[in-house]
């Protein structure tokens, strides 16, 4: 198959050239391998090789021998390479060393030495549309934050082909599969999350019945501030619903092998005196997981368009994701008690900032619009600076400016 080019491949080689070993931490089967495999000149599959995995066991310092860079794929599941992979590097003293892979962030005692200049970091999430090829990626994120306007043709996702591509995902697995093969391959992906992969996150036992039960709560939650009460109460289906403390402790789990990824709220500066919620808004990877989770079909998404909305939302806040992260860029949400609420703030680390609501259908732009400059008026610009862009991410349309300042963007343009 061929490969699919990924937003994180650039940063993964700027990472490489400046650091003796770059950490590819990310869902399983987002693509992490194979994007690894680009760049690595040897390898070792600790998944799939158990001749590799018991070496790693008895002698952890005998894998790391070979070609550089050298990929160590699964690393979490012999935790003790760490600190020889730390040793490596400090003794060799070259970058571009290890590409070390994993789907589970490991317990904090493996990892208690500190990898501080000697290992990076780099996030991977499924695909983007625009990594998909289902964007033009005329409307660069990266642009808007340095204060380009949006500018793109029309673009026409319509709601039968977006729910198709919510569904099915943005696995790279799914890329030549048809549809219902993708769905039956997405249940299966969840399956295996509930009754293997969530003791990953730390070898302990857990219910299957129970965690896929916390799972339809999330999907069921998706995109909104859900707290753990409010996801363990929905999880009474016939039988006693979760204790809270159960469903944090699992949340927990499935946030360390990354089935979960939470939006948190914008560390902002007020004008006004308005009380701002603090709550993270849940996600799961990708939409596709709520999907299967709920056991739904496209059609059947088009049947319940609320739904859909939030599905839209989730893979929005998905793309902004990978696109943020290439222009080292995090993704918030603004809430408000007072009710104002804008669906993402995306903020670079050198401060310049973008707003963002997310709609299902260009006839709420207008209302879209609005939220976006109230918030405008309420952050205090002295502290924060004036946002680069306000944007309408809609499914379909033009991508263009209106008369009051705010761009309108369609998904199907919007790019790194």
């Amino acid at each position: 198959m061929t490969y699919c080019s990924r937003v994180v491949d650039q940063d993964l080689a700027d990472r490489l050239a400046a650091t003796g070993a770059v950490v590819i931490e990310g869902p399983r089967a987002c693509g992490k391998t194979t994007t690894a495999r680009q760049t690595a000149a040897s390898e070792a599959r600790l998944d799939v090789d158990e001749v590799a995995r018991r070496l790693a066991s008895l002698e952890p310092a005998r894998i790391l021998a070979g070609d550089t860079p050298r990929l160590i794929d699964e690393w979490q599941l012999e935790p003790a390479i760490w600190n020889h992979v730390r040793r490596a590097v400090d003794d060799r003293r070259l970058p571009g060393q290890f590409i070390l892979t994993g789907s589970a962030a490991p317990a904090d005692d493996a990892t208690r030495h500190t990898g501080a200049g000697r290992l990076t970091r780099l996030r991977m999430r499924p695909l983007s549309l625009f990594e998909w090829g289902r964007s033009s990626g005329e409307v660069s994120l990266a642009g808007l934050l340095d204060g380009r306007r949006a500018s793109a043709g029309r673009t026409v996702i319509g709601l039968d082909e977006l729910s198709e591509l919510i569904a099915v995902g943005g696995w790279p697995g799914n890329l030549e599969r048809s549809t219902q093969r993708a769905l039956r391959a997405n249940r299966d992906h969840l399956d295996e999350i509930r009754r293997l992969d969530i003791m990953s996150a730390d070898d302990k036992r857990r219910d299957p019945t129970r965690v896929g039960m916390l799972l339809r709560s999330l999907a069921r939650n998706v995109a909104t501030p859900a707290g753990i009460a409010t996801l363990a109460s929905d999880t009474g289906e016939g039988v006693s619903a979760i204790k809270e403390h159960t469903a944090a402790e699992y949340l927990s789990a499935l946030e360390r092998i990354m089935v979960v990824e939470n939006q948190p709220a914008w560390p902002t500066h007020l004008r006004s005196r308005s009380v701002l919620r603090n709550k993270p808004i849940r996600h799961l990877a990708d939409p596709s997981l709520a999907v299967a989770a709920v056991r739904a079909t496209p059609d059947r998404l088009l049947g319940e368009p609320d739904f859909l909305g939030l599905l839209f939302e989730s893979l929005v806040i998905r793309d902004l994701r990978v696109y943020a992260q290439a222009t080292d860029a995090d993704v918030f949400h603004y809430r408000e008690k007072g009710g104002l609420e804008v669906d993402a703030i995306v903020q670079s680390s050198a401060g310049p900032w973008a707003a963002f609501e997310v709609k299902l259908g260009e006839g709420r732009v207008d209302d879209a619009a609005g939220n976006l400059l109230r918030l405008a008026r309420r952050v205090d610009p002295e502290r924060m600076g004036e946002p680069r862009a306000l944007g309408v991410i809609v499914s379909s349309g033009y991508g263009y400016t209106r008369e009051d300042g705010v761009q309108v963007i369609p998904i199907g343009a919007l790019g790194p």
